[in-house]
């Protein structure tokens, strides 16, 4: 476990409901990653991100899948590309992504609580 978190420094972690709208291979990247275009609504619009989740996913089965995302980090350069949020997920034993999303369908920049 890591160190503990308190209850301000968890609160100013700004995490929300999207849905990917675009997905393919960044073959750029230094492990296998998808670039995804993902849709957080009106407020926030659609935000760039690489995530290394191709061994559960292919890019066409991602397209209109809700992920949970954070979406107040500043933007970091992955290879040739700008990463402007970061998709969640549960690591499995063999470090294989397995990403996280709404029990049902949800609207797009729904804070998650």
């Amino acid at each position: 476990m890591k160190k503990n978190l308190n209850w301000e420094e968890f609160s100013r972690i700004d995490m929300r409901v999207g849905t990917i709208v675009g997905a393919q291979l960044f073959p750029e990247a230094r492990k296998p990653a998808y670039k995804l275009e993902i849709d957080f609504g009106e407020e926030l619009g659609i935000l760039k991100t690489s995530a290394q989740i191709t061994d559960h996913y292919q890019p066409d089965d991602l397209k209109g899948r809700q992920i949970i995302a954070v979406v107040n980090f500043p933007a970091k350069q992955i290879a040739n590309f700008m990463s402007e949020c970061l998709v969640l997920g549960s690591v499995d034993e063999n470090n294989k992504v397995i990403l996280l999303q709404p029990e049902r369908h949800a609207q797009n920049g729904d804070r998650v609580s």
